[in-house]
């Protein structure tokens, strides 16, 4: 058993909605077949983009899509992606798997996409191959409401008002695939791109800088030092593989006990890098005005067999339900440094919320994670103290429970806990301090398997289930968490 003391008047940071963001990338089936069907598919479809993805999405309250990529956004062209279908340039996509891009879900689509789910738009620009010139012109098509050669452009292909788009990334990995570059070059690079990012609104453009590779604290060091007084956030990218190793990732299911443990634990290897990268931030950044932007962060194991290498499909068991949640709670307890995160990626690309293959559709466990967790959405933060029990492979040890608590506007607290054992349950003692007399719900997520997944042939083997057999004294509540399950407990006063 073990102690949780909620501090329910104990209001610390805001859990920012756009924690809860995703990414979309042009890469294997993520746009393709997986979100943009076109006008003519016999799926149904709103515009090209399939209605049952539609439909998830809506569901998930998705606050904010990241956009074109990823590794291709700095090969992407913005104009090549705009007019008639048929005038539109086709491309190799170089970086996934080889293939042609017709470039038909340009920048138009998208926004469409993102009006149909209710997120804003976080566009990602290509300084790895993009001229300063190119990138100032798109934020002007999207952007300007008056008269310009750009917004005339927007109006000619259909669009008359501006999108306003609020987020927009200055390159992607310049220290990889972007470029190659070193922080030194990108740090004065980066100043003179984002000063061509030009605010058409009273609402300036919420500007990030591509930021460290995992544990380059040097990166970091340069980029906060030399221009962080010109952007709004700096991001960081971080995945988990079910080895630990990234040269070997390790597979998707069938995997075992051990391949478990080494899995979470590597995960847990994310708070190590907030902190450290956040404390360099605070050195040139105190009042956090900049914020930490996770844009890329997920499980990444080998592709299934069969699958072209160059797509990163993979299946999502409940493994990767852990990773989710184990990491949400994570930005929770950093939000005062943390502003957004944007899982890889959306739909049918390693840590997917959605699966398809032709008309079908199935949601995955990581899927069901987002929509338990939602409930935290911009609520605050609760101070919470608890010491967590052992969970051990060999002599290796990580805490066996991660919780987080807050309190929404209606006055609602949710606690998010994940049980990481594999094979024991954990009995949880909520102390609510500060309140008394309440109502208690709970929704859990497990299965029988450590590998269970939602196939097409069966979709619902992984799927929440009422929380059963959870118990209330005074301001004392107590339930317990099968092993290998993730939990969200409603507290209604």
């Amino acid at each position: 058993m073990v102690k949780v003391v909620v501090h329910t008047d104990v209001r610390k940071s805001q859990i920012n909605k756009n924690i809860y963001g995703q990414f979309s990338e042009h890469l294997g089936r993520c746009v393709y077949e997986g979100i943009w069907v076109g006008y003519d598919s016999p799926i149904p479809n709103t515009d090209g983009i399939r209605n049952d993805v539609i439909g998830a999405l809506k569901e998930l309250q998705v606050p904010v899509l990241r956009w074109p990529g990823g590794c291709f956004a700095d090969e992407y062209h913005w104009q090549d992606g705009i007019g008639p279908y048929e005038t539109r340039p086709r491309m190799l996509n170089t970086h996934w798997g080889g293939v042609e891009e017709n470039n038909h879900f340009g920048t138009h689509e998208f926004m469409r996409l993102c009006e149909l789910i209710g997120a804003e738009p976080y566009i990602c620009g290509n300084v790895g191959s993009g001229t300063v010139y190119e990138m100032q012109q798109w934020v002007e098509y999207m952007n300007n409401g008056g008269q310009s050669p750009m917004a005339s452009l927007r109006a000619q292909n259909g669009r008359e008002e501006p999108w306003n788009v609020k987020y927009f990334g200055v390159g992607n990995e310049s220290w990889g695939c972007g470029g190659n570059m070193r922080p030194e070059y990108y740090a004065d690079l980066y100043r003179r791109y984002a000063t061509y990012v030009r605010n058409y609104t009273s609402e300036s453009v919420y500007k990030i800088a591509c930021g460290p590779n995992t544990a380059d604290y040097h990166w970091t060091e340069v980029l906060m030092r030399e221009a962080g007084k010109f952007m709004n956030g700096l991001s960081l990218h971080y995945y988990t593989t079910g080895t630990g190793i990234w040269e070997k990732k390790g597979s998707a299911t069938g995997f075992t006990a051990e391949d478990w443990f080494t899995t979470l634990k590597a995960t847990l290897y994310m708070e190590e890098l907030i902190v450290k990268h956040s404390a360099i931030m605070d050195k040139y950044d105190p009042e956090k005005k900049v914020g930490l932007i996770i844009d890329e962060w997920g499980t990444w194991f080998e592709v299934e067999p069969g699958t072209n290498p160059g797509f990163l499909y993979q299946q999502n068991t409940l493994r990767d339900a852990l990773v989710a949640g184990i990491n949400l709670n994570l930005f929770h307890e950093h939000s005062d440094r943390v502003q957004m995160t944007n899982i890889a990626q959306i739909v049918n690309v390693l840590q997917a919320m959605i699966l398809t293959e032709g008309a079908n559709m199935v949601l995955t466990p990581t899927y069901h994670v987002f929509n338990m967790f939602k409930v935290h959405q911009d609520a605050h933060l609760l101070q919470t103290h608890y010491v967590s029990p052992s969970y051990s492979n060999g002599t290796d040890e990580i805490p066996q429970l991660s919780i987080s608590s807050s309190v929404d506007e209606n006055g609602h607290i949710h606690v998010s806990a994940c049980n990481l054992s594999h094979a024991d349950s954990l009995t949880v003692d909520l102390d609510l301090v500060g309140l008394s007399g309440v109502e208690i719900s709970g929704q859990v997520l497990t299965a029988s398997e450590l590998d269970a997944h939602n196939s097409f042939g069966s979709p619902e083997q992984v799927a929440p289930k009422a929380l059963e057999g959870i118990t209330v004294e005074q301001n004392s509540v107590r339930f317990s968490l099968p092993a290998a399950s993730v939990a969200v407990i409603k507290i209604v006063s």
